[in-house]
């Protein structure tokens, strides 16, 4: 059963300053461009797609569970970081969440739409609760276990396996840009095709890994670069984007002016006709890259820190007026007292929830 709490604070005190500017900025490209989230987004933009009918239900399954059902947005809690970040880096602060059911437990009391975790997690619950809420399991991952540590995605578990235990969807993560990149975008590609033949939604955390992208900023998180990587994902045919949100942008120039060396390709219309600096144009830019929002992009929520509920509910608002399909939110939320992880969950929610936050 979902959880109510109150959200102690609106929207507008949680963004402080930036309220006005976020609430009422008009973005440079026009949102008729976008095939935007909706009630009908599956009947919309899917139904004349070359998935199956089985993919379609299952898709609809994650736009009609939780608070967000039938808006066409998602609220996802994800929790790999029990490898990525180690068990003990991720847990420690709230450890009963060493326990894979109080996992499972956190996204039904908070209303997500679905619970993307590992293979371990989900197959140790998977008959309670399979059937109550959306399972997504995450096959690859970097575990920083071995020595010395690499930043490389490994398969942790098969598509069969996750069909097994009643996912309606399977997610992976391709680091672009790194040594590795190569492999993991074939043996993703394949993932999500036979995930696609056994009915199964695909989500690709489209994440960029190379130290030439370290520069005077981290353009790790840069406009065009997570863009262009966004494009990739969906060319493998990925439902569901998930892209940290943009900090910056022209990382391409960047990482040629560092290395000396030419660098990728763009056009200089990409940063004056199609950007500004402000978030929601550098966001909006990821959405295009995204086939226009035919396949949603859902931004992270980041790691916990002092200001959770703030950062979160900004990340939320320039995801939406961007034209992004919601938030996947993890450390922030389960790093806390459970009620307390709750309550964000729905201050996250609660933006998408309100007519006053439009499109941009």
């Amino acid at each position: 059963m979902t959880t109510t709490l109150a959200t102690p604070y609106s929207i507008e005190s949680l963004l402080g300053e930036e309220a006005e500017d976020l609430l009422t900025y008009k973005a440079k490209v026009a949102k008729d461009l976008l095939h935007l989230p909706g009630p009908d987004f599956v009947d919309r933009v899917w139904v004349n797609s070359d998935r199956n009918p089985q993919v379609l239900r299952n898709l609809q399954t994650l736009y009609s569970t939780g608070r967000l059902a039938y808006t066409g947005y998602l609220s996802i809690l994800p929790v790999d970081q029990g490898i990525e970040h180690s068990a003990g880096a991720s847990f420690a602060p709230n450890p009963i969440y060493f326990d894979p059911e109080n996992i499972i437990r956190l996204a039904i009391a908070a209303g997500c739409n679905a619970v993307a975790t590992t293979l371990g997690v989900l197959g140790a619950v998977s008959r309670k609760y399979a059937h109550k809420i959306p399972f997504i399991v995450k096959l690859n991952h970097n575990e920083l276990l071995t020595y010395p540590n690499q930043f490389d995605q490994i398969m942790f578990a098969s598509v069969e396996q996750a069909w097994n235990l009643g996912a309606v969807a399977v997610g992976a993560t391709i680091y672009f840009g790194s040594e590795n990149s190569t492999r993991q975008i074939q043996e993703v590609s394949q993932a999500f095709k036979r995930a696609h033949e056994l009915g199964m939604v695909t989500i690709l955390w489209c994440y960029l890994r190379n130290s030439a992208f370290k520069q005077d900023q981290d353009y790790h998180l840069a406009a065009d670069l997570t863009g262009q990587a966004n494009h990739l994902g969906v060319t493998i045919e990925a439902d569901i984007i998930k892209q940290k949100l943009p900090e910056n942008n022209n990382g391409y120039t960047a990482v040629a002016q560092a290395t000396g060396k030419s660098y990728g390709k763009t056009d200089k219309r990409v940063y004056t006709d199609l950007m500004t600096d402000h978030p929601i144009d550098l966001t909006r830019y990821q959405v295009l890259n995204c086939y226009c929002g035919r396949a949603g992009l859902i931004n992270s929520g980041g790691a916990s820190g002092k200001n959770d509920f703030a950062e979160a509910v900004r990340t939320a608002v320039i995801n939406k007026r961007a034209g992004g399909t919601g938030l996947i939110s993890g450390r922030k939320t389960f790093q806390r007292p459970f009620e307390e992880g709750v309550q964000l969950f729905h201050a996250i929610q609660d933006v998408y929830l309100s007519e006053a936050v439009t499109i941009a």
